[in-house]
This record gives C-alpha cells, structure tokens and sequence, in this order.
C-alpha cells in the first residue's frame, strides 16, 4: 500500500513531518487485511466492447482468445480513482498489454472494461478515457445510495467471467437498484 502526501516545505519541515508519520504510523500492523475476491461479469464485444477486435488483432490472437486470457487472470485493486469507482487492476495477462490511445475518446460509457498498458480498469460512470474499451459491466463499483458506497477496495482480488448480451438488461437493472450483481468469492 501506498501513501501520497503533498505538504508545504515552508510551512512544515521534511524532518518534523517525517517524524510526526513515524508517530502516527507506530502501532500499525505488520500484515495486510486480506481483501475479498470478486467475480465480475462482462459483456466482451460489440457495442459493450468497440475495442475488443483491434486488441485481438494487435496481440495476433483472436477475439475469443483475448477474452479467455483476460477472464483466466485474477487481477489485485491497486487502487480507486480518476472518477468514483474507477478500479485501477493489476494482473493483465503481459500478452494484453497495449499502450493506451494515442486520441482519448471524450465519452465511455458506465461500466466499461478497459485495458492500458499493463493495467486493467472498470469505469463505473462514463466520461473520458484513454484505456481500449474490451467490454461492459452492470456491476456498479460506485453507487452512492448503497452500503458499501465503494463496492471494490484496495487490496480486493477481481476475476472477470464473460456473460452473453442477452443477459445484460437483467443484470444492469438488478444494478441500477443496488444489488452488487458480482459475487464475492471470499468475504
């Protein structure tokens, strides 16, 4: 895990404020809480994944080739950002690797699975993104009127399985109602 923390040299020294995280940072654990694991499902292609066949074609495989080594990893959360919800994903299989868009698009939509460079993400609200677009979840990793407002943390395993696009408004309504619509395999 990591800490960023911005200060102001003037009004706060390196030593003092090095000695004051040591203070605070004193009696915390020497082992990491396990995370959960959660199973995500995902519509690959098509409209839920504009991105998928140029991905297959970059790596030289087919498109179902794609999807089965990017469902066969278990990808660690390494962290929450760029919009509410966004789960930053390591894990992707190295022969998945593309470097991100060189033309962001402006809009994705909710929901998008994503790759750039050696990560893997889930957008849960559309805006911009840079990341090739491989398919769609219902799964809604942010939603403010549900408890847990966040549904993926730091630490948590994800494991992605592909869904047919017939099962997509089910889940995506199920979703939209705060039902997690992803299994967690480990609690």
């Amino acid at each position: 895990m990591s800490l960023l923390i911005y200060y102001d040299p003037v009004i706060a020294g390196f030593d003092a404020l090095s000695a004051l995280i040591g203070e605070l940072t004193r009696d915390l654990p020497a082992t990491i809480a396990a995370g959960r694991h959660w199973r995500v499902p995902v519509v690959y292609g098509g409209e839920h994944g504009i991105d998928l066949a140029d991905v297959a074609q970059r790596a030289g495989m087919s498109e179902a080739e794609v999807v089965r080594r990017h469902t066969a990893s278990r990808y660690r959360a390494y962290m929450l950002g760029f919009l509410p919800g966004f789960s930053y994903l390591g894990g992707l299989d190295p022969s998945l690797s593309t470097p991100r868009r060189d033309d962001p698009r402006l809009f994705t939509p909710s929901g998008t699975i994503s790759i750039g460079g050696i990560q893997a993400g889930i957008q849960c609200l559309e805006g911009p993104s840079g990341w090739h677009l491989l398919g769609r979840t219902p799964v809604r990793t942010y939603h403010p009127s549900r408890e847990p407002m966040f549904l993926i943390a730091p630490g948590d395993e994800v494991t992605f399985f592909a869904i047919p696009p017939a099962d997509w408004n089910a889940l995506d309504a199920a979703a939209a109602a705060g039902d997690p619509v992803a299994e967690i395999i480990t609690p």
